[in-house]
């Protein structure tokens, strides 16, 4: 296991990744390469910042306020070893789990098949917002996600059901 990950920024006061008070981490490395990346920094896999996962852990601990953290970038899984770690640390501390990627949920259960660290991110991952971002398909009105083709998967019901579940926005946010 990695004691660092490669990040092209953190954020310790997110309100916009996800619902509630959250701490966003930003991947560096994605091989996806959307037009119209608000990231576009973010997808050489050797730029970045090398931070150690205790020292961004420091920034998701202490703070009664915080509801979760948000894996985003970059591509949290071209990192996933790292990303999960992360997200299982976070969750020992009841924190929720929210991760962005330019996969489809279908195609991380087909590469979790042959990688752990894929398995185990997305185990560790409460909601999974996925597909690319697309252009064409922007929208200003979506709330947590840049375009109409992505999906806020709710992980925890996905599993229980055995049925890709939607996330339902609760009552609070």
């Amino acid at each position: 296991m990695t004691d660092t990950i490669r990040l092209y920024g953190l954020v310790a006061d997110s309100i916009v990744d996800g619902p509630g008070y959250r701490v966003s981490v930003f991947t560096q490395g994605c091989p996806h390469h959307c037009p119209g990346c608000h990231n576009p920094e973010s997808h050489a896999p050797e730029g970045g910042t090398l931070w150690t996962l205790n020292d961004v852990e420091k920034k998701f601990t202490g703070n009664p306020l915080l509801t979760g953290i948000t894996l985003s970038g970059g591509e949290p899984f071209a990192q996933a070893g790292a990303c999960a770690e992360l997200a299982r640390r976070a969750r020992a501390k009841g924190l929720t789990v929210w991760t962005y990627t330019g996969y489809l949920y279908e195609q991380l259960l087909d590469k979790a098949l042959a990688d752990a660290d894929v398995r185990e991110l997305l185990a560790q991952t409460d909601v999974l917002v996925d597909g690319p971002f697309v252009l064409a398909l922007r929208s200003l009105e979506l709330e947590f996600c840049g375009s109409r083709n992505q999906r806020l998967i709710d992980l925890n019901r996905t599993r229980e059901t055995g049925v890709i579940t939607l996330y339902e926005k609760p009552e609070w946010c």
